[in-house]
């Protein structure tokens, strides 16, 4: 069973970068797909990004596409989500979540996944 602490989130300006982080205890963690999503007061979950095991396989929602970047470290079993151009609309709480796989698909669907953390709030002034 893996255990997923996300941090890097704070309060920033519209367009400032931010770097989130998961880190995982599980020492298997190079098996695990591991997916990030949000969930902003009053709205429902929405799927940001996720990577394969290997980090060689990577899928991001549309409101992300081209500012946000997901990476993997599996010698520090650590996930990173950079966030670029930051946006007002990007306020949320950021979650990671993993599942284990036994090849190198990643998942786009918050169901897939059986692990999550407890999340770090991002917040986007204008």
């Amino acid at each position: 069973q893996v255990h997923l602490v996300e941090s890097g989130g704070g309060l920033v300006q519209a367009g400032d970068p931010l770097r989130l982080s998961c880190a995982a205890s599980e020492r298997t963690f190079s098996t695990y797909t591991i997916g990030w999503f949000r969930q902003a007061p009053g709205k429902e979950r929405e799927f940001v990004a996720t990577i394969s095991r290997s980090g060689g396989r990577t899928y991001y929602g549309d409101s992300v596409k081209g500012r946000f970047a997901i990476s993997r470290d599996n010698a520090k079993n650590t996930v990173y989500l950079q966030v670029n151009s930051l946006r007002p609309e990007d306020t949320a709480v950021y979650y990671c979540a993993g599942v284990p796989t036994g090849d190198d698909r990643v998942y786009w669907n918050s169901f897939n996944y059986n692990y999550w953390g407890q999340g770090t709030q991002v917040t986007v002034s204008s």
